[in-house]
């Protein structure tokens, strides 16, 4: 039987990168890769998935905003 090494195709580095991006964008936390710089070793190679992470995590935070501000102002109103 093989392994598990992977997720969905994707292996355990390119899901950290993702995750990191993501979190970055979502929580919002300072960015540990800016683009022209050497990015840090978690991120390097698979710059591609942290990006996209990065994309995925603000989608997720505008719609929690928007989210909150509709109950918010379905409470007060």
């Amino acid at each position: 039987m093989k392994p598990f090494n992977s997720f969905l195709g994707l292996t355990g580095q390119e899901i950290h990168a993702f995750m990191i991006g993501f979190f970055e964008a979502f929580c919002p936390w300072e960015a540990r890769y800016i683009p022209f710089n050497q990015p840090p070793s978690p991120v390097k190679g698979e710059e591609h998935y942290y990006l996209a992470g990065r994309g995925f995590g603000l989608v997720a935070l505008l719609l929690i905003l928007i989210g909150l501000a509709k109950l918010v102002k379905g409470v007060l109103l």
